[in-house]
């Protein structure tokens, strides 16, 4: 958290996608992973696997949400100053195709709507190799000083 007082938004997500400072446990956990960062829009990846999948056998919705939680989130960060963080207030996902080890590698967007001062909302499409659709979500993220917060 050291890196967040001291580093843009934008710094700290590239800080971290170079390996400089560590990444979310989580992250390492699903294995996500930062691939592109730009003001105000960023594209994290994951190559699906069974330990993914629910018991219907395709990828869980919450590695979808997670994925979307992320870019979204990221991409607000990338427009903070050093000492802000921007946790989520609402996610809202649209599942629209299965995903499963066949789909091979997926790229989850996250591009800001609204930058403001209290809160910021954001959208993203998951989508695979080829670009076809496989869910879109909207969120809502409340911009904080890190001072004080427990997080």
């Amino acid at each position: 958290m050291r890196a967040a007082m001291s580093l843009s938004g934008i710094e700290w997500l590239r800080a971290m996608m170079r390996g400089e400072i560590p990444g979310p446990p989580l992250a390492y956990l699903i294995g996500m992973k930062l691939l592109e960062i730009e003001e105000g829009s960023v594209i994290v990846t994951l190559t699906p696997a069974e330990y993914h999948y629910n018991p219907m056998g395709v990828l869980h919705g919450g590695i979808a949400a997670t994925l979307f939680d992320s870019s979204l989130g990221c991409a607000v960060q990338t427009l903070l100053p050093a000492g802000k963080l921007a946790p989520t207030l609402q996610l809202q996902v649209n599942y629209i195709r299965p995903v499963t080890v066949k789909t091979g590698q997926i790229y989850c967007s996250g591009r800001v709507l609204y930058p403001g001062k209290q809160t910021a909302t954001a959208e993203g499409r998951m989508t695979d190799q080829s670009g076809t659709l496989l869910a879109h979500a909207t969120g809502t993220f409340v911009i904080k000083s890190l001072e004080g917060s427990k997080r």
